[in-house]
């Protein structure tokens, strides 16, 4: 009588390194859909991090993030791993002594001009040309038709309605908008 006998196989390693490559592909393939779908907003600033790397003398890089426990204890999350707990009312008097002394970066400054010129556009129904981040200038537009250039320099925002001529300077991107003759835009 003949009997049939089953053995088992055992899987070549090549095929579960293919297999395990295979599956980390797909796994970052899933992440970066997912990414793309819901990006992930990071809360803290790159100024943010500097100010706490400074209250807690690491390197900004470090800090992942933070949050408040209790209303009492601040946590301060390191990209490695690890926390820190701090008395809130402490962290916030060093926060606003940090704040007061930390100088702005270029990047920082930007950010916040780019911001103040977006509200101001908003405002007159406006919009600017691509900038010059390194003088932090631009041309304004309504309707496709030039309205003049705008920019922010040590002396604060200015304009002017032509590429040559003398500067006017006021105190804000709205009020030297104002100084071109562009009315605010008004709903119709």
């Amino acid at each position: 009588m003949n009997y049939a006998t089953h053995t088992q196989q055992a899987i070549p390693s090549s095929s579960v390194d293919e297999q395990a490559l295979a599956q980390a592909e797909l796994y970052t393939h899933l992440e970066s859909q997912a990414e793309a779908v819901a990006p992930i907003q990071d809360p803290l600033t790159s100024r943010d991090r500097r100010i706490i790397g400074e209250i807690i003398q690491v390197e900004p890089e470090t800090v992942r993030t933070i949050w408040i426990e209790g209303g009492i204890t601040v946590w301060v999350q390191f990209v490695e791993g690890g926390r820190l707990p701090f008395d809130r009312d402490w962290f916030a008097t060093r926060v606003a002594e940090v704040k007061a002394t930390l100088p702005e970066t270029p990047r920082e400054r930007n950010e916040r001009l780019s911001d103040e010129l977006e509200t101001a556009c908003t405002a007159f129904g406006l919009y600017h040309g691509e900038i010059d981040w390194l003088s932090f200038s631009t041309k304004l537009y309504r309707d496709g038709h030039f309205v003049g250039f705008v920019g922010c320099n040590q002396q604060g925002w200015y304009t002017r309605p032509r590429q040559y001529g003398v500067n006017r300077v006021a105190g804000s991107a709205k009020d030297v908008i104002a100084l071109l003759g562009v009315r605010v835009a008004v709903a119709a």
